[in-house]
């Protein structure tokens, strides 16, 4: 009955326009009454997307099971949930595309889609990464750059009405998700720059000391990644004060 009531809403969307069709003009359609169509769909604009519902509960339904090793894998393994169920069909998922990008509402209506999509793979992080401090941070970073990275290839594959496979553009960006966010952190220029200030002035301030005596000893404070002719300036420089 859903197909049922999804196909007969389509079929006037396109002769009449979203704007000019009516619950009525539908469930007339579709041949069946009104309480049939509130019974599936709690709105006109739920017609539209009659498979997401479904689709969240199958990505809720993964993430729960899926291997704690790999957080950020498995998330991007639960959009591809999404691609496939739009890949199911690309007829309609074209259509649809064509239609949210007429109707300003049903845009809205699908922004509304995508955040719930984007919270429940958020959800899934805090729980690997903590839900405090930069635990929370990061699920959020990596949910929303996820979501990005699937809408960009999926996007592809709509606009060209459908043509090709879609998996390989979704599957190349969100590989260029995990490149960022599953190799180690590393400091950025500006970071690496105020680390070697700070060692710098630690050298100045006797971050280099020596002791006494003929067993002198001399230690000396570098930040992780300074280049090292620094390091070599620094003990020369540190031997020919002592």
């Amino acid at each position: 009955m859903r197909e049922v009531l999804a196909q007969a809403a389509f079929q006037l969307f396109l002769e009449r326009g979203f704007e000019r069709t009516t619950v009525d003009d539908i469930v007339a359609r579709a041949g069946v009454g009104r309480r049939s169509f509130f019974r599936y769909f709690p709105s006109k604009e739920d017609v539209v997307f009659p498979d997401h519902e479904r689709c969240l509960a199958e990505m809720t339904e993964f993430l729960a099971a899926v291997d704690d090793g790999d957080p950020v894998g498995a998330v991007c393994d639960a959009a591809r949930i999404v691609l496939r169920m739009y890949a199911a069909d690309p007829e309609f998922s074209v259509q649809r595309y064509r239609l949210t990008r007429e109707v300003p509402g049903l845009r809205t209506y699908e922004l509304s889609v995508v955040r719930r999509y984007e919270q429940t793979l958020a959800g899934h992080l805090r729980g690997r990464f903590g839900a405090d401090g930069d635990g929370e941070l990061r699920a959020e970073v990596i949910a929303a750059s996820v979501v990005a990275a699937h809408n960009n290839g999926l996007r592809l594959w709509l606009r060209s009405g459908g043509a090709g496979d879609p998996e390989a553009a979704v599957d190349h960006a969100l590989d260029l998700v995990r490149d960022v966010w599953e190799r180690p952190a590393e400091p950025s220029p500006a970071l690496e720059k105020q680390a070697e200030k700070q060692a710098d002035e630690s050298v100045s301030a006797g971050g280099i000391t020596a002791g006494s005596g003929d067993n002198e000893v001399i230690v000396m404070v570098a930040a992780k990644g300074t280049p090292m002719w620094r390091v070599v300036q620094q003990i020369e420089a540190a031997v020919g004060e002592s």
